[in-house]
């Protein structure tokens, strides 16, 4: 199964100030603030929700192909997803912006400051979906996740047109959408990838109710948190996997992209649904036990392990075969 993943691809720029910004702030020249904070240190890792969920899936096996934009100093974020078993041919390149950046610090009461850089994201508008599955052979599925807002209409849209089946995924963009926008980018999606408050959110902004995107979508799985995720279908009950249990909790961030990249992971295999949740929570769990959202390490001896302790000896028999 060839699955295509749309979406961010930025590095995050984290600094420690040691001191309290609030104590820096003088009340009466609020208009006109002129500071500079000497930092301790400076953590730059890797990010962006398209490479994220394509860096799971590449540990994972399934060489997933990464149709996003970057800039031109790509080049060793490219060789590291490349290493991970990440088709990046389809990347496309800028030839006058740098990739999308975050910039942010975090004071000794972890209150921050951050600025985003969006950079070369602005041009996955460009991207072809048609020249992506020229390439490869054609495509089974393709993630549309949190991108450039123009790109992620036209990945919509051209999937639709081509009869593509797709994943609808907004996640950090679904704040700055409306109505109109997020139920051009539900209809019709074979999955809606969304957490509990984004799921509100959503019946929200469009006014349609649960049972109404129900039918407007072919699954909708919604994640909840430590409560693990649920995965609804019309007419169906619904099914509901838990989360593994955790050694320890050291990083929330990217969790909800890993747990993308284990669910798709599991369908490019063809096991069930409730399978392929149980692998996405696992990889989710392996990630918030790891600072950073492409820091950890998926041994598989010990994935299988744990897995297999969460949900069971028939559930890992389906699975193991996969990974080894």
């Amino acid at each position: 199964m060839r699955i295509a993943v749309t979406g961010s691809i930025a590095t995050d720029h984290l600094m420690t100030f040691p001191g309290r910004f609030a104590d820096q702030f003088v009340a009466d020249q609020l208009h006109t603030v002129s500071l500079s904070f000497l930092v301790d240190n400076l953590d730059v890792r890797r990010g962006g929700v398209g490479a994220n969920i394509a860096f799971g899936m590449g540990q994972l096996g399934t060489r997933p192909i990464l149709a996003g934009a970057a800039g031109f100093d790509f080049d060793e974020y490219r060789a590291w997803l490349d290493r991970h078993g990440v088709d990046t041919d389809s990347v496309r390149i800028s030839e006058t912006l740098h990739t999308a950046r975050f910039v942010c610090t975090t004071d000794s009461d972890h209150n921050q400051i951050g600025s985003f850089y969006t950079g070369a994201m602005s041009e996955a508008r460009l991207i072809e979906l048609k020249t992506v599955a020229d390439r490869v052979g054609g495509l089974d599925l393709v993630l549309i996740g949190a991108d450039d807002p123009e790109a992620m209409l036209r990945h919509t849209e051209e999937c639709r047109s081509r009869g593509i089946p797709f994943a609808a995924d907004f996640s950090q963009q679904i704040a700055r959408m409306n109505g109109d926008e997020i139920r051009i980018l539900l209809d019709g999606a074979t999955y809606l990838f969304s957490n509990e408050y984004e799921k509100g959110l959503i019946e929200t902004k469009t006014g349609w109710s649960d049972a109404e995107i129900l039918a407007k979508v072919g699954h909708r799985v919604t994640t909840l948190g430590s409560r693990g995720v649920r995965i609804e279908r019309q007419g169906e009950d619904p099914i509901e996997v838990g989360c593994a249990e955790e050694e320890r909790k050291a990083d929330p961030t990217g969790v909800g992209d890993a747990f993308r990249a284990g669910f798709l992971s599991g369908l490019a295999w063809g096991v069930s649904l409730e399978r392929a949740a149980q692998v996405g929570c696992m990889l989710a769990t392996l990630v918030i036990e790891t600072v950073g959202t492409q820091e950890y390490q998926l041994r598989r001896g010990h994935f299988m392990e744990r897995f297999t302790k969460a949900y069971g000896d028939e559930a890992a028999g389906e699975v193991q075969g996969y990974l080894s």
